[in-house]
């Protein structure tokens, strides 16, 4: 851990980075359909393009927040129904269960151990679960510092998306003491409709590593199988209809179809904005590389994904939503 710690001074420079906008503002007190007088407050910290819908979920289930962005904008949405925190260590000191949701590795350890950290003021027997996707063994470090602690870490990455955080039924994968999951299910459960218990600390990573590793490759296919066929004269949405009613069809094609026009609603018919970034798609391969490497897997798709995605921000493509590899296909002086 000590390795591991010495990069807190990275880590604040990169706090901000990989982040993303809250959604427009709205009035939470109109939805909270639950009083929430009866139900002790929890502590959420960052509030991005994910983190912001899930703690609104929380809310309407009736659970107080004691909240923190490294971006005071973040919070405005909950100025008025929770109580804004000017630090990690606050939310510890208010709060005994807390849920983290951050873009990286360098980010769960400053919020975690930094010198405003969660753990510089956190009550013993508090229940700590981090939904971000990091490094398993960066979780399963941060879980040794906890329990020195007296308290509980679990990790809980989620699958599902932008869309799926609003309606609040995201895919957690969860990992840490399995008599501890009821706990942790009783929360998980007010923003998602699958919460799903895999092992011990780092397994809910291990989980999630492996499901955007294959997430990333089929959207490429995707792209590339739409672009082949468009370029031959198919109609993109009588080309997306018949692989979404035949062996080829995925999330990919038939959820998240990265051509614009295909679908309503989705990153490819704004533009691109919104949803997944691709830096974030291109860390998250990289979690899957290294661990590929340090379980001697070979990832030979894996890997060439992962490649295409570096590829992708280094043109330009790092703030638009990993499905934009559609757009970076058609583009002919891309290779």
């Amino acid at each position: 851990m000590a390795a591991a710690l010495c990069l807190r001074g990275a880590a604040r420079s990169l706090l901000g980075r990989g982040r993303r906008q809250c959604a427009g503002r709205v009035s939470l007190a109109a939805v909270c359909s639950r009083s929430m007088a009866s139900k002790t407050p929890v502590g959420f910290v960052g509030l991005g393009n994910m983190g912001n819908p899930m703690a609104k979920n929380l809310m309407k289930h009736g659970y107080p927040l004691i909240i923190y962005d490294v971006f005071p904008e973040a919070c405005k949405d909950f100025q008025d129904v929770g109580q804004v925190m000017a630090s990690p260590a606050d939310v510890a000191e208010k709060a005994d269960r807390i849920i983290t949701m951050l873009p990286t590795s360098l980010n769960a350890i400053e919020v975690y151990t930094g010198p405003n950290g969660i753990l510089r003021k956190v009550k013993k027997g508090s229940l700590l679960i981090d939904s971000s996707t990091i490094d398993p063994s960066v979780s399963k470090e941060l879980a040794k510092e906890v329990e020195k602690m007296g308290a509980l870490f679990m990790d809980a990455p989620v699958s599902g998306g932008v869309g799926a955080a609003r309606a609040g039924n995201l895919t957690f994968m969860v990992g840490g003491p399995e008599q501890e999951f009821a706990a942790a299910k009783e929360l998980l459960g007010c923003m998602g409709s699958n919460v799903v218990y895999c092992g011990a600390v780092g397994t809910g990573e291990a989980a999630k590593i492996c499901n955007n590793m294959l997430l990333g490759i089929s959207m490429i296919g995707t792209a590339e199988a739409m672009n082949l066929g468009i370029r031959l004269g198919l109609d993109p949405k009588l080309l997306a209809k018949i692989l979404n009613m035949s062996s080829g069809r995925c999330w990919s094609s038939d959820t998240y179809n990265p051509v614009p026009g295909v679908m309503d609603g989705v990153p490819s018919a704004n533009n691109y904005q919104g949803g997944f970034g691709t830096t974030l798609m291109a860390k998250d391969l990289g979690l899957a590389q290294a661990s590929a490497t340090s379980t001697k897997s070979p990832i030979l798709l894996g890997g060439l994904t992962h490649q295409i995605y570096r590829m992708m921000c280094a043109k330009g493509y790092s703030q638009k939503d990993f499905s934009s590899v559609f757009q970076f296909l058609r583009e002919d002086e891309n290779f």
